[in-house]
């Protein structure tokens, strides 16, 4: 059962990572994001939630068919554009999740379809990043918890095993700085994963993904 299940998660997690990465650079910038004009799609950006990281602040941007995460603060202004929102999920007030620490790491995730789509945002030597990979869960639960307990948080999410098929479930680990840290074992429904309905698995309870 894990080896289905796993090697279906990596193939859905793949697939999300190529269509960011097909972007033109990413289409990212530094500037400051201070005009009013700003826009998220085809219309001005509106803010919809803000978290304080340190002396920085992290503020989600949306309008119509698109948007933007904006950093302001110590570390310098930087914006990035929302791969979620324009790849259609539904961002609000519950989509930002940040983590503080000598590497930072913020969480956008958003719903589109029955599934959770995320990307994340690394502060790491006084400089906000993004990390080059974009994450789909599609069994309910996509966040951040320091697994690992190396000190910055990883990106936690719930996967359905046999292609969708089943009810069974697990969950898979990834790091913020690098590749999967681990799967657990399908459980016969998500709400038996450790932890449901926000699953933390412990480090003795993953075991390798298949094909990760």
């Amino acid at each position: 059962m894990l080896v289905t299940a796993a090697a279906a998660a990596v193939v859905v997690v793949a697939g999300l990572t190529f269509a960011f990465l097909r972007r033109p650079d990413n289409t990212d910038s530094g500037q400051s994001g201070t005009d009013p004009g700003m826009r998220c799609g085809t219309t001005v950006c509106q803010s919809i939630v803000g978290k304080s990281v340190g002396k920085d602040l992290v503020e989600l941007l949306g309008g119509t068919g698109g948007g933007r995460i904006r950093v302001t603060g110590e570390s310098g202004p930087f914006i990035f554009e929302m791969t979620i929102a324009e790849s259609g999920a539904t961002v609000n007030d519950k989509s930002l999740q940040c983590a503080e620490a000598t590497v930072s790491v913020c969480l956008v995730r958003g719903s589109h379809g029955g599934n959770w789509l995320g990307e994340v945002l690394i502060r790491k030597d006084g400089t906000w990043s993004r990390a080059q990979a974009a994450y789909l869960a599609n069994a309910g639960y996509l966040g951040l918890h320091d697994v690992n307990e190396d000190g910055t948080a990883d990106i936690v999410t719930a996967q359905l095993a046999c292609d969708g098929q089943c009810s069974s479930a697990f969950v898979q680990v990834f790091s913020a700085l690098g590749p999967n840290i681990g799967c657990t074992t399908a459980a016969p429904a998500r709400d038996q994963l450790p932890g449901w309905p926000t699953p933390v698995p412990k480090m003795s309870q993953l075991r390798p993904c298949a094909d990760s």
